[in-house]
């Protein structure tokens, strides 16, 4: 007969709420764990961006500095500046009416394509960037070589500086 003394083990069959509690894991604890899981997958997929985005984010930003660069240029000396794409040749784009090493002429990252454009979206040769203080509502549409193939606009209204548009 087992007596219930201190350090007695209980001798005998086992209930079936000892069996089910010795083995596994607890639905809570699964729901735990996969929380975790979700929560540090996110984390890290926010914290790794696009660099190709990245890439042409930055270009974009450096683009519309360089355009109100020249502009304010252009309005300082009272010389007529227009900013153009330049496929081939020594940069990817050029300041006509700036002395050659007034501002920068190509892109930091390769595979950057510009291409100016009218109020209305139609191509143009070249952005008219001054000496008058108003100029004409213009746009360039940069695009980089994909997978997948990206693109951003830059534009003025013609009284505000240069910035790039949201999609």
């Amino acid at each position: 007969m087992p007596t219930s003394a201190a350090g007695n083990k209980r001798r005998g069959p086992r209930t079936d709420s000892a069996r089910r509690r010795t083995g596994g894991f607890t639905l809570l604890e699964l729901l735990v764990v996969i929380a975790i899981i979700a929560l540090a997958t996110a984390g890290v997929g926010l914290a790794l961006r696009d660099s190709g985005q990245a890439s042409l984010d930055r270009e974009a930003e450096r683009l519309s500095a360089l355009l109100e660069s020249a502009r304010a240029q252009s309005r300082a000396s009272g010389i007529a500046v227009r900013w153009r794409p330049t496929p081939q040749g020594p940069g990817n784009f050029s300041f006509d009416g700036l002395p050659p090493d007034a501002l920068p002429t190509a892109w930091l990252t390769d595979g950057i394509a510009a291409q100016a454009l009218a109020a209305d979206g139609s191509a143009v040769a070249a952005l008219q960037l001054g000496p008058e203080p108003i100029i004409a509502a213009q746009q360039v549409l940069l695009t980089s070589e994909g997978p997948p193939a990206r693109s951003l606009r830059i534009g003025t209204d013609g009284l505000r500086p240069f910035t790039v548009i949201t999609p």
